[in-house]
């Protein structure tokens, strides 16, 4: 299993926690940034896990920003994305098993480490159930395609 992770200034300690944790189980880890605790934006590091975990460079992606509010919302604009903030093991489970979540997102001044860890270990063990919940997920992918607008590659363009 290969997971991205991504954090602007106020995750980043939790970031490091779960990494080091990832790491200890085998679990290969893609560092998508933030490098410090310096103040930076979140959106920039919820695209970058987001577009490694479409691209199929990773399996999953885990954001954390302060609520995991803000990182969880732009990781969500990349299509293909099912980003989904859990601060605890219940949602965590149900985000896999029935939305079939492809990116976990955290908040740093939400969940302690020790929970944060328990809720990556129960996100990432959990599998998508399949059947009625099918249904609903290839729903949102509906919506997401209705809304979603080809992106020109050129800035001038789309302006």
């Amino acid at each position: 299993m290969k997971i991205a992770i991504g954090a602007d200034h106020a995750g980043f300690n939790l970031k490091e926690e779960i990494k080091k944790h990832l790491e200890k189980k085998g679990i290969a880890v893609i560092d998508k940034g933030t490098y410090s605790a310096e103040s930076v934006d979140y959106p920039d590091f919820g695209e970058a896990v987001a577009e490694a975990v479409v691209q199929k460079e990773v399996d999953f992606g885990i954001v954390i920003c302060g609520t995991g509010i803000g990182i969880s919302i732009a990781a969500n604009k990349v299509p293909g994305i099912r980003a989904a903030l859990c601060s605890d093991t219940f949602s965590a489970h149900s985000a896999r098993e029935h939305n079939d979540a492809n990116v976990l997102a955290l908040g740093a001044r939400v969940v302690g480490v020790g929970l944060a860890l328990d809720i990556v270990d129960t996100f990432l063990g959990a599998s998508f159930e399949g059947g009625r919940h099918a249904r609903r997920v290839e729903k949102i992918a509906g919506i997401e395609e209705k809304y979603c607008k080809p992106q020109t590659s050129n800035k001038r363009e789309r302006e």
